[in-house]
């Protein structure tokens, strides 16, 4: 096992052309997950679900009405961040590193390297010291031609996936993290082209990862499924299937999963889906209007949050583009009789909560929201940052979150900047 420390030794070693071959292969391999996986499933966007049969209709969902809706036009821009949250630490990684947190401890990342082969590695971001291991230097089935792609870890353990591109294949492997160190990897499970590569997420003791089924021609596609394993361990078990594919990929948080998936029924709904993460007992559900799909459905403070990039022709709260989270959890589990607020940007990664602050992503910015207070704030985005501004990596409900940027510039006179950035943010205390 390599250790390295993440003070900017590595960064402006790595090469641009490298980040994008493995933000782009990756993206390949997942059939672009997220706004591919929407497309590919023929449906657009989100809305949340929920309580009620509709008239001839045996299928009950979200009827909340437009006077429900609160937008971030209502609420108060502050000038800073400064009086909301406060910068616990800096650290630099490779330019064109990947980051995923959903623990107040450790993330994952993806490390580009300065060859072809591999194309990347995984390492473990300690978030308390910035200190990084690079605890998988290649594939597992490296010499089978299978390489790295996609990773997420907690304080149990870490869940990667290895595939190889040529052959149509995939594999699932985890391991168990004790003191900081890395277990014996385990084979999960392997598939093939029949299904997208699957996307991955880990709660509690366990990994898990979403199959989806590639639509077919002739004859029924195979039900979509999400998968667990406990870290270190060979035995999978399949926790919850879909008739067809889901909307998102599952979403972490530190005890409970949350997927979307097809409903059981005539006609094209989506039930947002909140699991127990130890044992896949179902917590809560939320049906969507028919025809409506999340690009990313999460679980918070508040219950459900979810969010689409489109507008749709609906009579209801939730019909425009944004991210959406209710002002309070409905005591009765009636999300019907609860008020939304939309923040009205186009999404680009599933938000989080740090603490009592609606933590989203935008175009550009990562932007907290006070919903008791009614204001917001966006965290500035550094000079030569790439395209996608500053990046949100967390999930779920801590009391910490983590952001992370690209960056590429050289200032008038002084040493160029070309690493990935990655900050810590915790609420003032």
């Amino acid at each position: 096992m390599k250790r390295s420390t993440a003070d900017g030794a590595h960064a402006g070693t790595e090469s641009a052309s490298n980040h994008e071959t493995l933000v782009s292969r990756r993206r390949f391999l997942y059939g672009v997950i997220g706004v591919g996986a929407v497309a590919a499933i023929g449906v657009g966007a989100a809305a949340v679900g929920a309580s009620r049969s509709n008239s001839g209709n045996d299928v009950a969902y979200l009827s909340a009405p437009a006077s429900a809706l609160v937008s971030l036009s209502d609420f108060e821009a502050l000038e800073s961040y400064e009086g909301s949250i406060q910068l616990l630490g800096q650290y630099d990684l490779p330019y064109g590193s990947l980051v995923w947190a959903n623990d107040e401890s450790i993330a994952a990342c993806l490390l580009p390297t300065e060859s072809g082969s591999p194309l990347a590695q995984v390492g473990l971001l300690f978030l308390g010291s910035g200190e990084v291991d690079t605890v998988l230097e290649k594939a597992v089935g490296a010499d089978s031609g299978f390489e790295i792609y996609d990773a997420r870890a907690n304080s149990h353990g870490l869940v990667w996936t290895e595939a190889n591109i040529l052959q149509g294949t995939w594999r699932i492997y985890t391991a168990p993290i004790s003191a900081g160190a890395l277990g014996e990897p385990q084979l999960a499970e392997e598939g093939n082209d029949a299904f997208d590569t699957p996307s991955l997420a880990v709660a509690g003791p366990r990994a898990f990862w979403l199959a989806n089924a590639k639509p077919v021609e002739d004859g029924q596609a195979p039900a979509s499924r999400l998968m667990a394993a406990a870290f270190g361990s060979s035995k999978a078990e399949n926790v919850f299937e879909s008739p067809r594919r889901m909307a998102t990929p599952p979403y972490s948080n530190s005890d409970t999963v949350t997927i979307a998936p097809r409903a059981n029924t005539t006609g094209v709904y989506y039930q947002l889906t909140n699991l127990n993460a130890s044992t896949g007992e179902v917590l809560d559900t939320l049906t969507l209007p028919r025809a409506i799909a999340p690009i990313e459905a999460g679980y918070g403070e508040t219950g459900f949050m979810f969010s689409f990039p489109d507008i749709y022709d609906y009579d209801g709260a939730v019909s425009n583009l944004g991210t959406y989270a209710p002002f309070a959890k409905p005591s009765d589990g009636n999300y019907d009789n609860a008020q939304w607020f939309d923040f009205a940007r186009t999404p680009t990664a599933a938000p989080a909560w740090c603490g009592e602050l609606l933590i989203v992503k935008s175009t550009s910015s990562v932007c907290g929201v006070d919903l008791s207070a009614r204001t917001y704030f966006a965290i500035d985005v550094e000079d030569g940052a790439d395209t996608y501004g500053e990046y949100l990596a967390s999930t779920g409900a801590t009391d910490t979150f983590v952001t992370y940027t690209n960056i590429d510039h050289e200032p008038i006179g002084a040493e160029k900047v070309h690493t990935c950035r990655v900050k810590l943010w915790g609420t003032l205390t």
